[in-house]
C-alpha cells in the first residue's frame, strides 16, 4: 500500500477497509484478516493497524470477539455508505456546484458532460 503524506496512515488503514467492504470484498458477517496479517501485507507496525481497528470500533463498523478476531459489522456497508456520501457532498459537491455558478456552467450541460464521461468510461470497459 502506497500511503499518502497528508492523512495519517491508520486513517488510511480505515479507509481501506471501509473501501473492502463496501465493494464486497469482506461482507458483514465476515472475520477480517488479523491486525498482524493486515500488518505484513502493507508493511507497517501492529499498533497503527489496531489504531484502525479500534477507530473502526467505535464507528460500528466493526466487532472484536475475543480471541476469535474482528468482525464485519451487520448493517456496516450502509453505514459506511452514508459517512462516505456526506463526506463527499460536504467536502467535494458543494465546491465544485460553486465553481459551476462562478463560471456559469448550468445543469443541462454537466448533464451532458456526465453522460459524455460515462459513455467514454463504458467503452474502456
Amino acid at each position: 500500500m502506497e500511503f499518502r503524506k497528508n492523512q495519517a496512515i491508520y486513517l488510511q488503514i480505515a479507509d481501506l477497509i471501509r473501501t473492502n467492504i463496501l465493494t464486497g470484498q469482506w461482507s458483514e458477517g465476515d472475520r477480517i484478516i488479523s491486525v498482524r496479517e493486515m500488518a505484513a501485507q502493507i508493511e507497517v507496525n501492529p499498533n497503527t493497524v489496531m489504531r484502525a481497528y479500534a477507530l473502526l470500533q467505535t464507528e460500528d463498523i466493526l466487532n472484536n470477539k475475543r480471541g476469535i478476531g474482528f468482525f464485519v459489522i451487520d448493517g456496516a456497508a450502509g453505514r459506511i455508505k452514508d459517512h462516505k456520501r456526506n463526506t463527499f457532498i460536504d467536502g467535494e459537491l458543494k465546491p465544485f456546484f460553486q465553481k459551476m455558478e462562478l463560471l456559469d456552467i448550468d445543469m443541462e450541460e454537466l448533464n451532458r458532460l456526465y453522460q459524455q464521461f460515462v459513455r467514454k468510461n463504458n467503452q474502456n470497459d
